[in-house]
């Protein structure tokens, strides 16, 4: 069933079908080395949003070796892992990241495919970029090729973004429809056990909304 896939469409790829024509296109479709060329030494969301990804790292007792997909110069963990390896754009915010153990440049939206070994990691996390991947559904399951049996696979973001760079399809929709959005990759690679989403701030008090998706490889 998957033989009307191929590179030059890869959203004839039977995965994908039932998103609406364009979901995944951009605003500035241009190569994204170009966008990312110079550091951003900023944090893009606020502290208490920040401070909610550590909480839920260490709630979620993540551990072990651990993959920080799409990552930048900070990994918001509160406690760090054993080896904590972070692939994203930029090679001065990589290499900046001090609770980084190594790091990978690597364009997920030129290249889904993640340059890991089988059952790699014991997981691996997301912070504040799932938006920006045109291809998501080759790297979810990427990332589950990747990931050890049981697991876990965790997606934080919140409403900020290069309006830009993400995908239509997130800027047409709400907080409560990006969750679906998140939730909807996962359903459709994995297989993924016990798949969560939650909103990790209170909305009545002022600041960025933290929401959060995560399941383990089945």
């Amino acid at each position: 069933m998957d033989t009307d896939n191929t590179d030059d469409n890869p959203y004839a790829h039977a995965r994908y079908e039932g998103f609406p024509p364009g979901f995944f296109d951009r605003a500035d479709s241009t190569n994204d080395n170009n966008f990312y060329v110079a550091p951003r030494m900023v944090t893009h969301i606020d502290d208490r949003a920040i401070a909610a990804v550590g909480d839920l790292y260490r709630e979620l007792e993540i551990n072990g070796r651990v993959l920080d997909l799409m990552s930048s110069w900070v990994s918001h963990f509160v406690e760090v892992p054993e080896e904590l390896v972070v692939l994203g754009m930029n090679g001065d915010e990589l290499t900046s990241n001090s609770q980084a153990s190594s790091w990978h440049q690597h364009d997920l939206n030129l290249d889904p495919h993640l340059p890991f070994d089988d059952n790699y990691f014991d997981a691996v996390v997301c912070c504040v970029s799932v938006d920006y991947l045109v291809r998501p559904l080759e790297v979810f399951a990427e990332v589950y090729r990747i990931i050890r049996k049981g697991g876990l696979f965790v997606n934080s973001f919140s409403n900020r973004c290069f309006p830009t760079k993400a995908i239509r399809g997130w800027g047409q929709t709400d907080d409560e429809g990006h969750v679906s959005i998140v939730g909807e990759y996962y359903r459709r690679t994995g297989p993924w056990a016990d798949l969560r989403a939650e909103l990790r701030t209170p909305l009545t008090e002022p600041g960025d909304p933290l929401y959060a998706v995560w399941g383990h490889k089945a």
